[in-house]
């Protein structure tokens, strides 16, 4: 191998060069967003079906909904602004490709959730109160629209429910099956020193990509 592209291989090589893990803040946000989300759903599912508790579950449900809406628009940026690890080559291009799709429905539904819900309560023409404060209204008050704001919220909901199910079983079989370190780059413990399984290959064919450049 020639001189300089061994010193292209050295720095592709380094764990500085592609990130192991996601930053710590983006790690337990993401935890966090995923406890919040479950607990979410669950209550949804007692809203539709316990009338008892209707109202001490709607008392939860709302201010737990503009929780991930902030906490969401939050991770965006978050995401945004820096640097993802890579993912493991045990992934093909399609599941690669199906993983990104996936991602982007995860938040697209996890804005789109809470604001449908902030307008279905603005459309009821029900003062939407969080601790004391008045949150304004985004539509306006029609019987019909809110009717179809709500049928959206549902299904919205069982979209969220099945694709936040399809995630996790995702993650498990990479996790105990596949074990290629997926489940690495959002883990909380920290791991400075170990890269996704197969990440050196690719950083070998990106080295002799550069070295022939020589």
């Amino acid at each position: 191998m020639p001189e300089a592209a061994a010193d292209h291989y050295e720095v592709l090589a380094s764990p500085e060069a592609e990130p192991a893990q996601f930053p710590l803040f983006s790690r337990w946000l993401h935890w966090v967003m995923a406890g919040l989300v479950v607990v979410m759903l669950f209550i949804g599912a007692g809203m539709m079906t316990s009338l008892g508790n209707y109202r001490f579950l709607v008392s939860v449900h709302k201010p737990l909904g503009v929780g991930v809406l902030a906490l969401v628009v939050i991770r965006l940026v978050y995401r945004f602004t820096h640097r993802a690890p890579p993912l493991p080559c045990s992934m093909g291009r399609t599941e690669r490709r199906a993983a990104t799709a996936s991602e982007s429905l995860l938040y697209g539904l996890m804005v789109a959730q809470p604001l449908v819900g902030w307008a279905m309560v603005s459309a009821s023409d029900t003062p939407f109160v969080l601790r004391g404060v008045h949150l304004p209204a985004i539509v306006p008050v029609n019987p019909e629209l809110y009717s179809a704001l709500r049928e959206t919220h549902m299904v919205f909901g069982y979209a969220l429910f099945l694709l936040f199910t399809m995630h996790m079983l995702a993650v498990l079989v990479h996790a105990l099956v596949l074990r290629d370190g997926l489940l690495t780059r959002m883990a909380l413990w920290r791991c400075p020193g170990s890269r996704p399984a197969g990440s050196d290959a690719d950083q070998r064919v990106h080295a002799k990509a550069r070295g022939g450049e020589h």
